[in-house]
C-alpha cells in the first residue's frame, strides 16, 4: 500500500473518510520502511469504528504481519494514536432534562398560538437549560466527572466527558505542559493569538477559594519567567485580587467562556 502526497517523510495526511482505516495501515506501513515520522488524521462516522477500524490499527501496530488473525512476527513499532468522539444530535436529544411546572403547563395549553410561539423561542433556552448536553453549570464544581447518557448499542451509558480538553480546543489553546498538582490540573500553553495561558481546573467541593490562593501564590506564577496574559479557572474567585503593580494577566471563568464558545453564534 502507499499514500499519494507522502513523499515527505514529516507529511501530515487527512482522511476524511476513513473507512477499514486503509489510510493509516498505509502511513504506518510507510513510516516503518523509511524509518519516516508521517501522522495521519482519520474522520469516520460509522458504527464499525470499534469493531474494525481501530483494531485493525492496534494490530498493524503490534506486528508487521498477520495470518489468520494471529501475529507472525514481533516486528512491532513504538506508536501512539488517540481518538475522539464528537456528540451527535442524538446525544444531545436523549440528555435533554425538561422542567415545566403545572401552572406553566396550564398556561401553554389554553392557547395553541401561546403554546408554537413558547416552543420555539423559548423552550430550549428556558425548560432545557440544566440539561448536561447543554452544559449544565452546576455541575463545573466537580469538573472531572461531568458525564452523558451516551446510546452505544442501542443502550445509554453514563459516560465520563473530558471537559479540559474540550475547553482546550474550544478556546484554540496550544498545550505547553499539562500537571496535576496537589488536586489542581494546571495547563500552560498559547491561544492563537499568541497569548500566554494559564488555565487551573479544580474541584470546588474540595479546592476553596483560600487553598486556590494559596496555591497560586506558593506556584509563582505572578512571578515566573513565564509570564501570562490570561488566567482562566473554574468557580468564582478571587485572584485578581493577588495581582501586583507589574502584572497584566486578566482572570476569565471557565463557565462563562466554555458556554460562549459552545452556544453563543452571534458573530459565526
Amino acid at each position: 500500500m502507499r499514500v499519494a502526497g507522502a513523499n515527505d517523510q514529516d507529511s501530515l495526511i487527512l482522511d476524511y473518510f476513513a473507512g477499514s482505516g486503509t489510510t493509516a495501515h498505509a502511513v504506518i506501513n510507510l513510516n516503518r520502511e523509511d524509518g519516516g515520522k508521517r501522522k495521519y488524521i482519520l474522520v469516520e462516522m460509522g458504527e464499525y469504528f470499534d469493531t474494525v477500524l481501530k483494531p485493525r490499527i492496534q494490530k498493524v501496530i503490534y506486528s508487521k504481519d498477520w495470518k489468520d488473525g494471529k501475529p507472525v512476527s514481533r516486528e512491532g513499532i513504538s506508536h501512539m494514536f488517540k481518538y475522539m468522539k464528537l456528540e451527535s444530535y442524538e446525544d444531545t436529544l436523549d440528555n435533554l432534562i425538561i422542567k415545566r411546572d403545572k401552572k406553566q403547563q396550564k398556561a401553554l395549553t389554553s392557547s395553541k398560538t401561546a403554546k408554537e410561539e413558547y416552543m420555539l423561542g423559548y423552550w430550549l433556552d428556558i425548560e432545557t437549560r440544566e440539561s448536561d448536553s447543554l452544559l449544565n453549570i452546576d455541575k463545573f464544581e466537580d469538573p472531572f466527572n461531568y458525564t452523558l447518557q451516551i446510546r452505544h448499542d442501542n443502550e445509554l451509558k453514563t459516560t465520563k466527558v473530558d471537559l479540559v480538553e474540550t475547553f482546550n480546543y474550544l478556546i484554540g489553546l496550544y498545550v505547553k505542559q499539562l500537571e496535576v498538582i496537589r488536586g489542581f490540573k494546571v495547563i500552560r500553553g498559547r491561544l492563537r493569538t499568541g497569548e500566554k495561558t494559564l488555565v487551573i481546573w479544580r474541584n470546588t467541593k474540595e479546592k476553596s477559594n483560600k487553598e486556590l490562593d494559596t496555591f497560586f501564590l506558593k506556584q509563582g506564577y505572578n512571578t515566573q519567567d513565564f509570564e501570562f496574559d490570561k488566567i482562566f479557572v473554574n468557580g468564582d474567585n478571587n485572584l485578581e485580587n493577588l495581582k501586583v503593580a507589574e502584572d497584566k494577566w486578566k482572570v476569565s471563568l471557565i463557565e462563562e467562556d466554555f458556554k460562549k464558545r459552545m452556544f453563543d453564534v452571534k458573530d459565526m
